[in-house]
């Protein structure tokens, strides 16, 4: 599925330039994940099939070092990735870790982060059938 284009207006009017990044993101989401749910909320828009596995939101607050315009990518993971792309991570229920990307530009909507949304993904439908996905 995808966003509605009316309500992505709204959402990125703060910042219109990272509306065709997040094109790109949403593009390989539905090719790498097929039929899931896309709904634009207030601040962000979120990614499900059934519970969410990614996220895509612009900064509330822009924290020292930030680049100036960016999309945060958010997704799920089962235990703590460690990379230098990944601008924030935490644990907010056990053995559940929330990731944050940001993303410039729409070459870096890359294989490596799609990589973790797919993980991400895998996550999520482990959550529905009740057991746990390895990651």
């Amino acid at each position: 599925m995808y966003a509605e284009d009316d309500e992505l207006t709204r959402l990125f009017s703060a910042m219109p330039e990272m509306l065709p990044v997040y094109r790109v993101l949403e593009d390989r989401i539905n090719e790498l994940c097929g039929n899931v749910d896309v709904r634009v909320q207030k601040t962000q828009v979120a990614f499900s099939d059934r519970f969410g596995f990614a996220w895509a939101s612009l900064p509330v607050r822009r924290r020292r070092g930030w680049p100036e315009r960016c999309l945060v990518v958010t997704f799920g993971l089962g235990c703590r990735r460690e990379d230098p792309r990944i601008a924030v991570a935490t644990e907010p229920y056990p053995g559940r870790w929330t990731h944050h990307v940001l993303v410039e530009r729409p070459e870096d909507v890359d294989d490596e982060l799609m990589g973790w949304i797919e993980e991400s993904h895998q996550f999520s439908l482990a959550k529905r059938r009740g057991g746990r996905a390895r990651t």
